[in-house]
């Protein structure tokens, strides 16, 4: 079985969640469901707005499932065959960009 850390969470929420260095950690021991922004062409991490700002060469971690939260992230990402992403909006499933079935809970 695979785990998923949701923002980087491995036992619950916490204040660190999609902090650059706290997914990074998590990406050690598991896959890690990302929050990813794009505003005016640079890239963020955040879950209900762009917080972190980061290189898009962070995303290509192998272990990272990358959520984007806004249609501008999904098509920068789209353009980067080394992130895995997803979009969704209300949808109960979607398919990620190596076609994982992502199903909303």
């Amino acid at each position: 079985m695979n785990k998923i850390a949701h923002r980087g969470n491995t036992k619950g929420k916490t204040e660190n969640e999609n902090r650059p260095d706290y997914l990074t950690n998590a990406a050690e021991d598991h896959f890690v469901e990302v929050d990813v922004w794009c505003v005016k062409d640079k890239i963020f991490l955040g879950h209900d707005e762009p917080i972190y700002e980061v290189h898009i060469d962070f995303l290509k971690n192998h272990r990272f499932f990358c959520h984007a939260k806004n249609i501008e992230a999904l098509h920068k990402m789209l353009k980067e065959p080394d992130i895995h992403c997803f979009w969704h909006e209300n949808d109960l499933v979607t398919i990620t960009s190596r076609g994982y079935v992502w199903k909303y809970p």
